[in-house]
């Protein structure tokens, strides 16, 4: 069984083919993609895998864009980090729906019952997947837990979000910058894909933030925002082109 695995975080990658490597050995991990224009490409040169396993939240929007876009002819198990989706309508109408940290014995749950599906099944089932598109809702304001207070902080006052050790720090566009106690992986999914990206492993950054860009050696970008940062920004070359297409809203 070919397998498509959509995920923009590395762990969570790893995490997921090391499950599916444990539960059954004829299991092949065809291609992992880490956004829409990626997974549109790679369904496109490819072809249909037997089954997808599909972050919602995407480094350039949400997943459920891809059905706007083509038709996918494959069983998809929806994964995320975050429940504000309407999960019960999931697990209806989808094979499973797995919250992060996903866990072996969910990941066997949907396989099995993907195993059990009849072609009955499958031709419900993408009747039906084209009409999963929540309305994202994306929030405007954070609350920041400072000292004795709760800091009410506009997203439009932030330049980034960053990450070192498994701390987490906000830079505001003043200079000011406080500890927040959630993960990137945690913020992402809360924030509008179309104001902000995750530029690498330990950086958030606001589309309204970046002064310049840089092409470095190897083909990678050097970002420079609107304040100073604890360390240099870097977009891989693999991302380049979907952060370039970011910036210019293409």
């Amino acid at each position: 069984m070919k397998v498509l695995i959509v995920e923009d975080e590395t762990v969570a990658y790893e995490n997921l083919v090391a499950i599916l490597t444990e539960t059954d050995v004829r299991i092949e991990v065809a291609g992992n993609t880490e956004s829409v224009t990626q997974t549109l490409q790679w369904l496109k040169t490819n072809g249909a895998p037997d089954l997808i396993f599909m972050d919602i939240h995407l480094s350039d929007g949400s997943a459920f864009s891809i059905f706007e876009k083509m038709q996918v002819d494959t069983p998809i198990i929806f994964t995320t980090a975050y429940d504000e989706y309407a999960i019960e309508a999931f697990k209806v109408n989808s094979i499973d729906y797995l919250l992060k940290p996903i866990k072996t014995e969910e990941v066997k749950r949907a396989l099995t019952k993907f195993g059990k599906w009849t072609r009955a099944d499958l031709t419900q089932y993408l009747a039906r997947v084209s009409h999963l598109m929540p309305v994202p809702r994306y929030r405007d304001k954070l609350l920041i837990p400072y000292k004795d207070k709760l800091l009410p902080i506009n997203l439009h006052d932030i330049s980034c979000f960053y990450t070192t050790d498994k701390h987490t720090c906000i830079y505001l566009k003043d200079g000011d910058s406080y500890p927040y106690s959630k993960t990137l992986e945690q913020i992402a999914v809360s924030l509008d894909p179309a104001q902000f990206i995750r530029a690498n492993k330990q950086f958030i950054i606001a589309r309204n933030s970046v002064k310049n860009i840089t092409i470095w050696f190897d083909n990678r970008l050097l970002i420079t925002l609107d304040v100073e940062t604890p360390e240099r920004i870097y977009i891989s070359k693999n991302k380049a082109a979907e952060f370039k297409a970011w910036m210019t809203n293409d």
